[in-house]
């Protein structure tokens, strides 16, 4: 296999993106998992980038890395949490834990070095951002739309509730 600057770009992507994901999981504190996991967002988005899915890219930054992660961090600093402490764990947990990540490491390694990736090149025509647009909008306006109103009525209720809360 070729080392190129494309292979050497996917690698550091996702070095970074399990790297996020992996500091997601083991951060105590909830504002920290958040930001980890915005850097896995932020990470994915450049995957699709060199994957020439630039809508997609721009998407996962747009709802995924800007929207829900802000809207995590809104939910973090609108409700009132206690810091507790975590349980001490038995070492044989992290043995076991080390055990099954090793077995799910080797048996996805397994499926793709078994599984052919070669295939014919795309010509690029079918769908675009354009096709897409016009899709949402003729056809699918309704669902889009409802859609959007379900999204700020969740938003409305949860600022209510916790507004109550502070009563």
């Amino acid at each position: 296999m070729p080392v190129n600057a494309e292979f050497i770009a996917f690698f550091i992507l996702s070095v970074m993106a399990i790297g996020g994901a992996v500091f997601m999981i083991n951060f105590t504190r909830v504002i920290h998992m958040a930001l980890a996991l915005a850097f896995t967002f932020f990470s994915i988005a450049g995957i699709y980038l060199l994957l020439n899915a630039e809508f997609l890219a721009v998407i996962q930054v747009l709802i995924y890395t800007g929207a829900i992660s802000i809207l995590m961090l809104f939910g973090i600093m609108l409700t009132k949490h206690r810091d507790e402490e975590k349980s001490s764990v038995a070492p044989w947990h992290a043995v076991l834990g080390f055990i099954a990540v090793a077995a799910f490491f080797g048996v996805m390694m397994w499926i793709i070095y078994r599984v052919p990736v070669w295939s014919e090149p795309h010509n690029g025509e079918g769908w675009n951002v354009v096709r897409l647009g016009e899709r949402v909008f003729t056809e699918y306006v309704i669902p889009f739309e409802l859609a959007s109103i379900l999204l700020l009525v969740a938003l409305v209720g949860a600022v209510i509730l916790a507004k109550r809360e502070e009563k």
